[in-house]
């Protein structure tokens, strides 16, 4: 087995490296005075008690002066206003009753009396309106041609005996033409003459009355003369 020797490396001296070292440095100083980085290193290293005591702590504020006292008003003094004085007489013009020289003369007219005031007319008040006509009244009728009522009959026992006279009857006609009742109004002094009318009037058929046009029950006179031929 073969051992293979490693060549020793060469010993720089003492001398040498701090004479490189120094050189070295001295580069390095120029070079950083060239370009501010010693400078930098100064003001880097430069320790924080000389800073504080560059750096002043700033004075304290003053206290702010005090408010001012509030005026108080003072009371205004009024002078007294100077007494009006007299006013002093004024000349007084006397009226001279001669009329001047050159004062034109004329001749006054009587003016025209004032037209008399014509007194207002006074209106009379609208007249209130007429009432409404009352409703026509048509009263019942019995001698209408198509009723065909027959005359009254005349008792023969009155013929015989000459009685004879005028009968008044008050006959309640109905809204449809028929007679309701009768009675007597105005007899002609005999029962039998009366009698017959009451037959009669109950016989007949009538027109009835109408109040504004329409048909209403109504009273109604009818007059008999029975007379001897």
């Amino acid at each position: 087995m073969h051992v293979h020797s490693i060549p020793a490396r060469p010993k720089i001296s003492r001398n040498t490296a701090v004479i490189g070292g120094v050189l070295l440095f001295h580069a390095l100083a120029l070079w950083g005075l060239q370009s501010g980085l010693i400078r930098r290193a100064v003001e880097i290293i430069v320790p924080a008690e000389v800073l504080s005591e560059i750096i002043e702590p700033p004075a304290p504020k003053a206290p702010p002066p005090p408010a001012p006292a509030p005026k108080v008003p003072q009371p205004k003094t009024v002078a007294p206003r100077p007494t009006p004085l007299p006013p002093a007489p004024q000349p007084v013009a006397i009226a001279d009753t001669t009329p001047a020289p050159a004062a034109p003369t004329g001749v006054s007219t009587p003016q025209p009396p004032a037209p008399p005031v014509a007194a207002p007319v006074a209106t009379a008040p609208p007249a209130p309106p007429a009432p409404p006509a009352p409703p026509k009244v048509e009263l019942p009728s019995s001698d209408a041609d198509y009723l065909q009522n027959p005359k009254p009959a005349y008792p023969a026992i009155s013929k015989r005996l000459g009685e004879q006279g005028k009968v008044v009857l008050r006959v309640l006609i109905g809204a449809d033409g028929l007679p309701q009742k009768a009675e007597i109004k105005q007899s002609s002094g005999f029962d039998r003459l009366d009698q017959a009318a009451l037959t009669t009037v109950m016989r007949w058929r009538y027109v009835p009355g109408k109040r504004g046009g329409i048909p209403e029950t109504m009273w109604f006179q009818v007059p008999l003369n029975f007379v001897l031929e």
